[in-house]
């Protein structure tokens, strides 16, 4: 009898909209179980990684580097500054500026590395670049780093120019797009290198803030699936009500 009335002329749109309502509750709590597994995963991965020695790549094979992301690495050998590029969007403090990104050549390959933070103004061109320049053979310690084809939410993916000229500053580090504009091979992972507080002289390396906690996503999921319930259960009551009214 109340499944009639549920669907009766006069209830069934409110009937529809609860069960939509409901649906939604449920589909948004699965997402949020979702990213909590996503999140479980990334702090197995980094924190594996990190308890790992250092990678040394002149050293050792890096077949299966792009499964390292967040292992410790050194590498030593020369940079390529002809074909380096800028990243842009980025900030050291609330100055804004580029990630210089120099391709750092070893054992016949070549590595990006993420050489850090520069000022906006006055280094619009890879020529203004040349005053980063570090000559010579240089050992570099950091982290390794996965590319990025475009973020997550937003933003705008890398395409090379259709006239074959190179494409000095990138929105992303699109590894496999970066290699396609390289006369050398190189890894398809870049380095972030360690962070020296007292280095305030640009290029000034950075580091990404890790919290290795599971977030808020179960507490979300527990909220959503309590409103579809009180949906689902709670309006068979109410228009119970309704009609007795």
């Amino acid at each position: 009898m109340l499944l009639l009335r549920m669907f009766s002329r006069k209830w069934w749109l409110t009937t529809l909209l609860v069960l939509l309502g409901t649906a939604l509750c449920v589909r948004l709590g699965i997402w949020q179980l979702d990213r909590l597994d996503q999140r479980r995963a990334f702090n197995a991965q980094f924190e594996s990684m990190r308890a790992l020695p250092p990678l040394d790549l002149n050293a050792e094979g890096f077949d299966s580097v792009d499964t390292m992301e967040w292992r410790s690495v050194q590498v030593t050998g020369e940079y390529d500054f002809e074909n380096q590029i800028a990243l842009r969007n980025q900030y050291n403090g609330d100055q804004y500026g580029y990630h210089l990104v120099t391709p750092l050549l070893f054992n016949g390959t070549s590595v990006l590395v993420d050489r850090g933070w520069i000022p906006a103004d006055g280094n619009s061109t890879s020529a203004d670049w040349r005053k980063y320049d570090e000559p010579g053979v240089v050992t570099v310690t950091g982290q390794i780093r996965l590319g990025q084809i475009k973020p997550a939410f937003g933003g705008v993916a890398d395409a090379l120019p259709a006239n074959g000229e190179k494409l000095e500053i990138w929105n992303n580090a699109d590894i496999t797009q970066i290699a396609r504009q390289l006369p050398h091979p190189v890894l398809d992972v870049y380095v972030q290198p360690d962070v020296d507080p007292a280095d305030t002289e640009p290029p000034i390396p950075y580091q990404p803030e890790i919290e290795l906690t599971e977030g808020p996503h179960f507490g979300y999921a527990l909220q959503w699936f309590t409103f579809a319930t009180i949906l689902f259960a709670g309006y068979p009551f109410y228009l119970k009500k309704q009609e007795s009214a």
